[in-house]
């Protein structure tokens, strides 16, 4: 199951996010290589980051989450965590 989550940076969440870059791409690095990260990246807006990440449940999803190096650290300050269907591109069968 898909799952978008938005993490909405904190206060001084660029700052922060500098200095734990390294450390969240870490983190996300075994799920890309499973071919579970459908996108990530950061808004442009400089609002927070979205990620769509495969899991088998929400909580699965919750736990990946909240041990992230960017919620841990206080990137972001508040993340909400969505069921997603993908309609397009297609999924390969």
């Amino acid at each position: 199951m898909k799952f978008a989550i938005i993490g909405y940076d904190g206060p001084q969440g660029q700052a922060k996010r500098a200095i734990h870059r390294a450390a969240h791409l870490a983190n996300l690095e075994p799920l890309d290589r499973q071919g579970r990260v459908v996108l990530a990246g950061p808004l442009t807006d400089k609002a927070g980051s979205l990620l769509v990440l495969e899991f088998e449940t929400r909580e699965e999803a919750e736990e990946f989450i909240r041990h992230d190096p960017y919620t841990v650290y206080g990137v972001f300050e508040r993340v909400e965590i969505h069921p997603f269907l993908q309609v397009l591109p297609k999924s390969p069968s």
